[in-house]
């Protein structure tokens, strides 16, 4: 246990981004537990923050083996491996269309009419409150270049050294504050990790919004992050 909760998290995990200040950064939280840790590197970058939805593709009998994600603006990466699914067009189709719906749901739940952030030419730079086996990172990895994001960058407060290696081939900076050799799993280390409601969540985006506050004082520095 490391992190008090998700705020305290998020304002280590700024420490070891200190290198972005000043750089064309938008913080995009994964939703619902990662934006109050983005909303606290936002604060401290000075940097606007967003949500980045997506939705990953699972195989119908097996829903944890993903072949593909979906991200707002129609934002669609479907596998080169789908073929092994042996999933049908009409499946294939099926299940994007579900996952469609609840994706438009989820982003007018959590966004209220506010459009995304732009991410043209920007580095994006996408926050979880930790990475278990990096499906849902690596998802919107692929949706913030799809949205034109030039560079992206993944950062957690906490991390496994397997998952956070295997996040170099989407990520071009994958930034832990710590990356233990293994994690069961990510509210371990939190002595707070109450569940994020979407008003919490719609809470700190309109926060963030009307403030846009600018690098926050009194921090103390921290040892560099780890990297991949």
């Amino acid at each position: 246990m490391l992190f008090t909760d998700r705020g305290d998290a998020g304002r280590q995990l700024a420490q070891h981004l200190e290198h972005l200040r000043g750089a064309d950064v938008t913080v995009l939280g994964l939703p619902r537990g990662g934006v109050p840790v983005a909303f606290e590197v936002a604060a401290s970058l000075g940097a606007p923050l967003d949500v980045i939805v997506v939705r990953k593709l699972g195989v119908p009998f097996e829903p944890e083996c993903a072949f593909g994600a979906i991200g707002e603006g129609g934002a669609r990466v479907v596998d080169s491996t789908i073929w092994r699914t042996g999933l049908t067009e009409v499946e294939v189709a099926t299940v994007e269309a579900r996952a469609r719906a609840e994706l438009s749901r989820r982003v007018r739940l959590l966004r209220g009419g506010r459009p995304p952030a732009p991410l043209d030419g920007r580095t994006a730079v996408i926050v979880d409150d930790g990475i278990a086996t990096g499906a849902t990172a690596r998802a919107a990895c692929r949706v913030a270049r799809l949205r034109g994001a030039a560079r992206v960058v993944v950062a957690a407060p906490v991390g496994p050294q397997d998952t956070v290696a295997s996040l170099r081939h989407d990520a071009d900076e994958v930034i832990c504050a710590h990356v233990p050799a293994s994690l069961l799993a990510v509210g371990e280390w939190y002595a707070d990790f109450t569940q994020t409601t979407d008003e919490d969540v719609r809470a700190l985006l309109d926060k963030a919004a009307l403030t846009r506050p600018g690098p926050a004082a009194g921090r103390h520095p921290g040892q560099p992050g780890d990297r991949a």
